[in-house]
């Protein structure tokens, strides 16, 4: 048991669990600008040994970061490297402001090691985002923003609010996230089948193409974010799609419906699942989607990481990166140091 577990983790279990991760928001976001806080998130983080990773054409300071959800707003990115994290990826983002769900959304489960949640994409909207992007020094991380569609906004429509976000956000972003997997907007995940997927993509990937000649840069990298409650079928359909409209790389996996073997009394609360009960299965669809891509695509493989070991195991079903959020929660704000000196000091006895 660190520190954190030991004092602020029960502290913070007694409080309201998204007004507890308002308050980290907000310290992080204090701490990341006014002295001494970026010395203090350095000495949380502690010795992070080089260990760059190449993926989708980009350098990645090392194999580890934050998946979105964390830090929807971008207040917290630049905390959240000085952590150490290698990545961080902000949002989900819509093209206009939303509050999302009622009011209570998140909640713990500690004994199982996992969260609920049912938020639905509350933002302050792009041109929000916009604002704090243009002030981000990306010098020493990766930003990768995922882009969302408005609550109300018909499937027919979804490609719109898509390319309204990616438009706006397109100069700052190292890669783009497709979060096609929510399962806390009505009817989102519709867009993993049939027409709508390839037409989504495809969209995309020809706005993607005129948005770096506008801006006469690279064109960014695109990425799919994919539910862990699809049949191996809609896998490989989507898997088609990816290949057919030349996506990137692939985020495996976001929140789930399924509570098996839960134990806390909270578990019947309707929302997406993270944490410990998903990591066997975020590993067997990476697995999986490295086995029928020839490991030709790159993956993200996020859903319950809290340990190096939960990392290794990743990366060895086929993960080029890993993200986490839950683990976050539970472990505290020193895991990303942790787990990266030990990933270190494994290579180096192996």
């Amino acid at each position: 048991m660190n520190w954190y577990q030991a004092v602020f983790s029960p502290l913070l279990r007694r409080m309201d669990a998204e007004w507890s991760h308002e308050q980290t928001l907000a310290a992080l976001s204090l701490a990341q600008r006014v002295w001494p806080g970026p010395q203090i998130l350095r000495q949380i983080a502690g010795e992070t040994p080089p260990d760059s990773v190449e993926c989708f054409g980009l350098k990645f300071p090392n194999v580890l970061g934050v998946a979105a959800g964390f830090d929807k707003d971008v207040r917290a990115a630049q905390g959240l490297s000085m952590l150490g994290f290698g990545h961080v990826e902000v949002g989900t983002l819509t093209p206009r402001p939303q509050t999302g769900n009622p009011k209570p959304r998140i909640f713990r489960l500690p004994a199982d090691g996992a969260l609920i949640n049912r938020m639905g994409f509350p933002n302050g909207g792009v041109a929000t985002a916009v604002s704090r992007l243009r002030s981000l020094n990306k010098s020493n991380f990766i930003l990768g923003v995922s882009l969302g569609k408005q609550k109300e906004t018909p499937l027919a429509d979804a490609v719109q609010d898509y390319a309204a976000v990616m438009q706006a956000v397109y100069p700052y972003a190292d890669y783009l996230a497709i979060n096609i997997s929510s399962p806390n907007t009505p009817r989102l995940r519709e867009l993993q089948g049939g027409d709508y997927l390839g037409h989504l993509l495809r969209v995309l990937q020809l706005e993607n193409g005129a948005l770096a000649e506008k801006h006469r840069i690279e064109k960014r990298p695109l990425l799919v974010k994919i539910a862990p409650d699809l049949t191996w079928p809609e896998m490989d359909e989507i898997l088609t799609a990816v290949s057919d409209h030349h996506i990137n790389g692939v985020i495996a996996a976001n929140t789930t419906l399924s509570r098996e073997g839960l134990t806390h009394p909270a578990k019947s609360e309707p929302g997406g699942l993270s944490g410990r009960p998903l990591r066997q299965r975020s590993n067997e669809i990476i697995v999986y989607i490295h086995r029928q891509t020839g490991g030709q695509l790159p993956i993200i493989g996020v859903g319950g990481v809290q340990t190096t070991d939960d990392v290794r195991a990743k990366l060895d079903a086929g993960a080029s990166l890993v993200q986490l959020y839950t683990g976050l929660i539970y472990e505290g704000p020193g895991i990303a140091g942790r787990i990266l000196r030990q990933l270190s000091a494994n290579q180096v006895v192996s």
